[in-house]
Parts: C-alpha cells; sequence; structure tokens
C-alpha cells in the first residue's frame, strides 16, 4: 500500500469530492464560521467544512441530482441510450429523487420520454 502524500493539499483533495457529494464545501480556515466543521493537519487548521443549511428550499436539488446522474454516466441525459436512461433512473431513484414534487415529470423531460417510460423505468429499477 502506498504511503500517503504528507501535505495538506493531498488531504484536501481526497476530501473535497466526498464534502461536495454530501452537499457542503471546502472553505478556507480565513473564511470559517462557528457552524462549520475544522479539517485540522498537525493541529493546524488547513479548512473547513461547510455543511449546507438543512433548512434551504429544495428547489434545485432535482436539477442537481440529474447533472450529478450525467456527470456519473458520462453522458447528458439527452445522449443516453434506452438502457443508459434505465440506469439513470435507478441512480435518481436511490439517491431519492422520486420524493421531491413533479420530479417524474422533471425527470422524464431531461431523460426525453414520457412520465409512463418513467414509471417502468423505476418499476424495472426496484424490481432487480
Amino acid at each position: 500500500m502506498a504511503t500517503p502524500d504528507p501535505h495538506p493539499d493531498a488531504l484536501l483533495d481526497a476530501l473535497r469530492p466526498v464534502v461536495e457529494a454530501l452537499g457542503g464545501t471546502l472553505v478556507s480556515p480565513d473564511d470559517a464560521d462557528g457552524d462549520d466543521v475544522m479539517v485540522k493537519w498537525d493541529d493546524a487548521v488547513v479548512a473547513a467544512v461547510r455543511l449546507p443549511d438543512p433548512h434551504l428550499d429544495l428547489h434545485d436539488a432535482l436539477p442537481t441530482l440529474i447533472a450529478e446522474v450525467e456527470h456519473d454516466m458520462g453522458r447528458p441525459c439527452a445522449e443516453m441510450d434506452r438502457s443508459q436512461k434505465q440506469d439513470a433512473v435507478a441512480l435518481l431513484n436511490e439517491r431519492g429523487a422520486f420524493t421531491l414534487r413533479k420530479s417524474v415529470e422533471d425527470v422524464a423531460e431531461a431523460l426525453g420520454v414520457s412520465r409512463f417510460t418513467v414509471y417502468n423505468y423505476l418499476e424495472r429499477a426496484e424490481a432487480d
């Protein structure tokens, strides 16, 4: 097993995708506030994790989830074939996208399919 890089930048590079996946951001120690979680390296604060506000409106949640799935799958929804669209719906379902209001309609529009098709993909995903 390789020895980890002893520099805090390597830690921050490794931590950044995890923090972003949780909806947070890394901020500099100078920009940290009392609600941020401090990241220490050798007893020095090298960054802070700013967690998302739990009271934020979920207005942008679905577009964010769709963008993440497009990124994970390596292509925009419009360029996905049927099998990839089924996989995208399964990923969105795993990530809770369909608990949001009007999500089936919005996902159908993003994928270029009908609501009925999204429901079929969901049924297939839940059966697997």
